[in-house]
Parts: structure tokens; C-alpha cells; sequence
């Protein structure tokens, strides 16, 4: 994306802040980060409201946060928790919808100014799309959205002149590090944790357990992230994000493992200067950046003290202890809907992963072997993304029955 033209439109296109309350639509706003931007919104009610909530299974998580924001509208993903929603929001003046075709669709109401996509995974493209043709100012937190299409989705936001504002922390420093800045970028560097497996040998990682998995060191996220924070995909999957976000070559950007999650990542410039966003591990400050952008509101969040931190420390990734950042980066290289078919591997192999069918290792092996048998598409169009996901996942699935076996 040209993204100082981003910043442009954005930047001269916004009125004070308090000026005029922003409405806000959140897709998956029952997971980890719809429930922090809630939090968000609850601690600033004069710049924010909340427009539209949605969800997919969570039902009775969906009808407390709508009875405690009354929004205009909600959606419940699986159309079998209709009725329990309707009934339970009967009451109130709240519209309730039903289905994945609905949540494509409110993303267009009249009524909202910003569409945060946390959704998780390949299901938040086509509402992402939706919103970028409806004019909405895009806070991305599905990262997968420009992992699968990233081409389309930036050139539909450059026609449409959309903001796309980065909530991962790790991209959303990168922009907070760009405002104001006019000079090429030189490389870009992604800091990683390393996640809870970091010192592991591979003997020690064929053991590991599902329950070891979601214990991440430093953040609190959704299961899904959190394996792929443990596997180091996430990583992976934030580099393809970050090249389509900040218009790069897979060669302009670098990852380096900081265990302590304080650096959230830097820009270094032709002068070889190197500028950074620090600050605790703490998902809400991305989250209201993204939300309040280009202005940055007072929060009462914990503040960094650097004598609690006296030693921040880097380290290479190890590609082959964690292979999931090497097949990323090699799909990124591929193009075409090789990302494509590496998100949906993934989602597959870490869902089976999370229901105790495959191996820590295995993930890797898994999605290798799809990666090599899959139909490569060097220009897809949306028709050949969905086909390439749908055909993807029942191939995945055949290959963990392989391994079963």
C-alpha cells in the first residue's frame, strides 16, 4: 500500500477528535481483542460508540455486550443461535441478524464510521472487502485478511481512498514510527517473542502439549494466535501483512526475537537510523491508537518503567526448530495464492492440534506437504482465494489423516 498516501488521507481527513464521537463496528467482538476494544470504548464514551457487535458461536457473550452497549445492530455468526439471541434482545431496540452473509453485509450501514476486523482467520476477507467498498475506515486486526489478499485489498483501499489502520502491535509501531516521516524506509525489523518454546530442542518440542501451547510468556490472546505465536507462524504471517501494508520487498524486512516484548518493533531509514514504538505488552494501546488515529488520547494504562526492565535482549529465530517462519517467508516470496494455501493449512493444523489429533512438529510437516501438493495460481482473482481456502482445507484434512494413519 502507498502508505504515506494512507497516512495522508487520514491525517487531513479527520476533525478533532472531539469534535465528533466515532462509531465504531466490531467484527469478533467476543474474542480477545473485540472484548479490549470494548474496554476501550467503555473508558472514553465521549469519542466512541459502539455501533455493531458480532460474533460467531459465542452467543451468550454476544447478548451481554449488546444489553450493556445497545448497539444498533448484532449478528450472530451461526444462524442456529438466532432465536436465543432474537429472544434475549427482545426487549431492547437492538436489530439482530444471523449468518456469515450478514456479517459481510453490516459492515455497509450508513451509520459507521470505523469496522474493526477482529475476526479470526480467512472468514474476515469478504466483510473487509465490503467495508473498503462501503468507505469505512478499516482498524485491521485479521491479519490473515492481507495475508490471503493482500494485492486486492490494498489496491481496493487506494480506488477507495480507506485508511487501513494496523492493530497487531507489532505493525501498528511500524506506523506509529512512519507519522510524520517523508525519507524511504531501508528495512523494516518485526520484534517476536520467541513464544513459550523459545529454548526448546526439538526433542523437547515433539512433547509439547496443547495446554503447554496456550501458556504464552508475555501476552493474553485467542487460542488460535496463541499456537501460532508458539509455532512462530504468527510471525511468519505478520511478515506477508507488513509487506502488503507498508509497500515492501520480503528483503526489507527482518525479524528478531526479543523475549521481553517491550520493543514492538522498528523502522531503520537510508541513514541507517532506526526509530522504535516501546511500551508494556498491553493489547489496548494498539487497539485505541488504531481507533483514535491520527490523534492519541489520554489512557490510564500501566506505563513502561525501564528499572523494572534493565536488560532487553535479541536474538536470531531459529528456522529450523521453527519452520512455520520459513515457509511463510517462502510463500511470501512465491506470491500468487501461495499465502493463501499457507493460511488455510495452518488454520486447519492448528485446529486439529487444539483438539489433541496431531503434534506440536506435525503442524510444520502438515502444511509443508499441502504447500507442495496444492495448485498454484500466480494471479488469483476473489473467486480463485475462496476456491484455493476451501480446496485447501479438505486437502489439509486428508493429509492429517495420513499422519494418523
Amino acid at each position: 500500500m502507498a502508505i504515506r498516501l494512507i497516512l495522508k488521507n487520514t491525517l487531513y481527513s479527520n476533525p478533532p477528535i472531539h469534535q465528533l464521537k466515532r462509531r465504531i463496528a466490531i467484527l469478533g467482538s467476543t474474542g480477545s481483542i473485540g472484548t479490549q476494544a470494548l474496554e476501550v470504548i467503555t473508558s472514553n464514551p465521549d469519542l466512541f460508540e459502539v455501533e455493531v457487535l458480532t460474533a460467531y458461536n459465542s452467543y451468550e457473550t454476544l447478548v451481554k455486550q449488546a444489553l450493556t452497549f445497545l448497539p444498533n445492530a448484532v449478528v450472530i455468526g451461526n444462524k442456529d443461535s438466532y432465536g436465543f439471541v432474537r429472544d434475549a434482545l427482545s426487549a431492547t431496540d437492538i436489530k439482530v441478524y444471523a449468518g456469515s452473509e450478514a456479517i459481510a453485509q453490516i459492515v455497509e450501514m450508513d451509520t459507521i464510521d470505523i469496522v474493526l476486523t477482529a475476526m479470526v482467520g480467512f472468514s474476515g476477507l469478504i466483510p473487509t472487502i465490503n467495508a473498503i467498498k462501503a468507505k469505512k475506515t478499516i482498524a485491521l486486526a485479521n491479519k490473515e485478511t492481507l495475508v490471503v489478499a493482500g494485492e486486492l485489498i490494498t489496491e481496493l483501499a487506494l480506488q477507495h481512498k480507506v485508511p487501513i489502520i494496523p492493530v497487531d502491535s507489532e505493525h501498528s509501531a511500524i506506523f506509529q514510527c512512519l507519522v510524520g516521516e517523508k525519507s524511504p524506509i531501508e528495512k523494516i525489523i518485526l520484534t517476536a517473542s520467541g513464544g513459550p518454546f523459545r529454548q526448546h530442542t526439538l526433542d523437547q518440542l515433539k512433547r509439547v502439549t496443547c495446554t503447554d501451547a496456550l501458556n504464552h510468556p508475555n501476552w493474553c490472546m485467542g487460542s488460535k494466535i496463541t499456537i501460532d505465536s508458539a509455532t512462530m507462524m504468527n510471525k511468519g504471517l505478520e511478515i506477508i501483512e507488513a509487506k502488503w501494508l507498508f509497500s515492501l520487498n520480503p528483503s526489507q524486512i527482518d525479524v528478531i526475537v526479543h523475549p521481553q516484548s517491550i520493543i514492538h518493533s522498528l523502522v531503520q531509514f537510508e541513514d541507517g537510523s532506526l526509530k522504535a514504538q516501546l511500551g508494556l505488552p498491553d493489547m489496548r494501546l494498539p487497539i485505541q491508537y488504531a481507533l483514535s488515529f491520527p490523534h492519541r488520547i489520554k489512557s490510564d494504562f500501566p506505563r513502561f518503567n525501564f528499572s523494572n526492565y534493565p536488560t532487553l535482549t535479541f536474538e536470531e529465530p531459529d528456522t529450523k526448530r521453527f519452520r512455520n517462519l520459513a515457509l511463510a517467508k517462502e510463500a511470501l516470496v512465491k506470491g500468487g495464492n501461495a499465502p493463501c494455501i499457507l493460511n488455510a493449512a495452518n488454520e486447519i493444523a492448528v485446529d486439529s492440534f487444539l483438539k489433541e489429533k496431531i503434534g506440536f512438529l506435525q503442524m510444520s510437516d502438515i502444511i509443508e506437504k499441502v504447500i507442495a501438493r496444492s495448485i498454484f495460481i500466480l494471479k488469483p482473482s476473489i473467486e480463485d482465494y475462496s476456491l484455493t481456502d476451501e480446496q485447501t482445507r479438505i486437502l489439509t484434512q486428508n493429509v492429517i489423516k495420513e499422519h494418523q494413519s
